[in-house]
């Protein structure tokens, strides 16, 4: 164990991750919180409750000092990536006025500022945590998205577009400093230092939207390379160099590279977390089934999914258990049940669901761009389930690859983090120099026929024949 070192915070949805990083991509000490659960005081509204990201920061923060055994003088940068599309409302002294918005927050993508007399600025996740690390008013301008900011998507800062301004209902002074992936925020304060464990005064580096921080770490810069980022939001992306301003089936967003741009499809809201939710309905008795055995619930029930046959024998779900806004009456669903069917049925249909969902709308992206992909890497917790893997291998039709070893966000904020201290001379090369070789699962031709004929047949006409019926229901149960 040797530095020199930098450190890469990924706070997600569910959890906040500190990771110590060497040089080549190792990682040798880390450090994890779970979120509190979000405030939902009203439909619509998705809080984060108290200072949580920050606090859930501190503590996998100290964790990750506590673990780590190597010079502290080696530690060279810190590099930040909190959840995207959350919003923060600030006074001037930094501090939130109200607690920070959730991007399950329908208000996150309107013009909202509170009504509060002590407001001074408006800003992202990310820029909230920038100025808690280092107590400067900087953001990065790749987690600033255009659905919810007024920013110019070729030069990467603040539009001089008046009607952005009145669209978005924020004023431009109360928006922060923007910077790119890469550039150095400040020095890491006294007061953040004494919270986190983390040396006073190295630089805090700015990275860009979590999904784009998870694409660089797991290796993912070729632009007919698509990843599949597994989370509470699943996401699937692949990088190019042009500014796309009114794509049909996808949308432009910002990359971990300065100047460069992610496309990304469109995606599954609560998609890793219905497999949560059907886990915890299982309650303590499959909890302690796999606790028995010394393995996750997933591994228990895993096995269970993976003697079901490919179609589950005809059991298929549909992942609305979050609806779209301009769908609120969706619901999540499965249909087609029989004898047959058991919880491992269950289990395989919500994974096949995911992959069946994501091969359509990245298939659809994919040929509005007029690429054809040559490899799928996925990444995310999901990934360490061979059972989902070979599932998307047989969906897409083409090599499915996770990578080996630490990656996600965490490893692309140290990545940003070691280009802008100079252990790296750019971002490309510090990517290629610590992320790992991925491993692959070969797609079966025989489950991908069963899945062809589901997208073909069935599955992508499921919607359109529910939907008058939810619709109808909806004033009943809204």
């Amino acid at each position: 164990m040797h530095g020199p070192y930098v450190i890469g915070i990924d706070c997600g949805s569910q959890s906040a991750k500190v990771v110590v990083f060497d040089a080549a991509g190792n990682a040798v000490a880390s450090g994890q919180q779970p979120l509190q659960p979000a405030l939902r005081p009203r439909h619509g509204v998705v809080l984060h409750p108290d200072d949580d990201l920050w606090e859930a920061t501190v503590a996998a923060s100290r964790r990750a000092m506590a673990a780590f055994t190597g010079d502290r003088s080696e530690i060279l940068a810190v590099g930040l990536c909190p959840i995207r599309c959350c919003k923060a409302f600030l006074r001037s002294d930094g501090s939130l006025v109200e607690p920070m918005m959730s991007w399950m927050d329908e208000r996150a993508y309107a013009p909202y500022l509170p009504d509060h007399p002590e407001l001074r600025y408006a800003t992202t996740s990310s820029g909230y945590m920038a100025h808690k690390f280092t107590g400067r008013f900087r953001d990065t301008a790749a987690n600033n998205i255009l659905l919810q900011w007024p920013i110019d998507t070729d030069t990467w800062q603040w539009s001089d577009d008046p009607a952005l301004y009145e669209e978005f209902g924020v004023p431009r002074d109360m928006l922060l400093e923007l910077q790119m992936p890469g550039d150095v925020i400040g020095p890491i304060t006294d007061d953040a230092a004494a919270a986190t464990g983390i040396p006073v005064g190295i630089p805090v580096v700015a990275t860009a939207n979590d999904k784009a921080v998870e694409m660089l770490g797991a290796g993912s810069l070729g632009d007919t390379t698509a990843l599949v980022s597994l989370g509470t939001y699943i996401a699937a992306m692949v990088h190019g160099s042009v500014n796309h301003t009114s794509p049909r089936y996808f949308w432009t967003n910002f990359a971990s590279v300065p100047h460069r741009y992610l496309y990304e499809s469109f995606g599954v809201r609560r998609g890793m977390w219905t497999l949560t939710w059907f886990l915890d309905l299982l309650g303590p008795e499959l909890a302690a089934a796999a606790a028995a055995e010394g393995i996750s619930r997933e591994a228990y029930l895993e096995r269970e999914a993976a003697v079901a046959p490919a179609g589950s024998d005809g059991l298929m779900t549909v992942l609305d258990w979050l609806a779209p806004t301009e769908r609120p009456y969706r619901k999540g669903m499965m249909l087609g049940f029989d004898a047959r069917h058991g919880r491992g049925h269950v289990y395989r249909s919500i994974l096949e669901a995911i992959a069946l969902t994501m091969e359509h709308n990245v298939s659809t992206m994919c040929a509005e761009l007029g690429i054809t992909l040559d490899e799928l890497v996925i990444s995310g917790g999901g990934s360490n389930s061979p059972l989902f893997m070979q599932i998307f291998a047989d969906v897409f039709g083409i090599t499915a690859s996770r990578t080996v070893g630490s990656s996600g966000a965490s490893l692309g904020s140290a990545i940003c983090a070691a280009a802008a201290v100079g252990m790296y001379p750019d971002i490309e090369t510090a990517a290629a120099g610590m992320t790992k070789p991925r491993e692959t699962f070969a797609p079966d031709a025989e489950n991908g026929r069963v899945y062809r004929q589901m997208l073909d047949q069935v599955y992508l006409d499921i919607r359109r024949a529910t939907d008058p019926v939810l619709e109808r229901a909806y004033p009943i149960f809204h």
